[in-house]
């Protein structure tokens, strides 16, 4: 290697820890700012600078409707289970003696005995 193309090579070379700082820094400010956006709600923008804005079409709302009314049915059928295990516990943790008398008596009602 010629002395010119080793200086060269060196002062690249010296030069190579200063551009990957450059680099690693405007891609760190970049995130940066892109999470600042999504945090306080302003909209993302294009690599042209427009505001970019999700699209809702036809299928979308429909697919929202639905989903709203799936967790409509689902958290009607979650407050019945918890109702059920809400017995089921006061069932497992009362006294043997109150549960049974409690069985008896409606027993007792629905035969019209007694």
């Amino acid at each position: 290697m010629d002395p010119e193309a080793k200086e060269v090579f060196n002062y690249i070379l010296q030069l190579f820890p200063w551009i990957v700082a450059i680099v690693a820094i405007s891609v760190g400010g970049w995130a940066f700012t892109t999470w600042l956006r999504i945090k306080n709600g302003y909209p993302l923008q294009s690599s042209w600078g427009l505001p970019m804005h999700p699209k809702t079409d036809q299928e979308a709302t429909q697919r929202i409707k639905l989903l709203t009314n799936e967790n409509v049915q689902l958290r009607a059928e979650l407050g019945s289970v918890k109702d059920r295990l809400e017995t089921l516990e006061r069932i497992a943790t009362e006294r043997p003696t109150k549960l049974a008398r409690e069985i008896d008596a409606l027993a007792v009602d629905k035969g019209g005995n007694a």
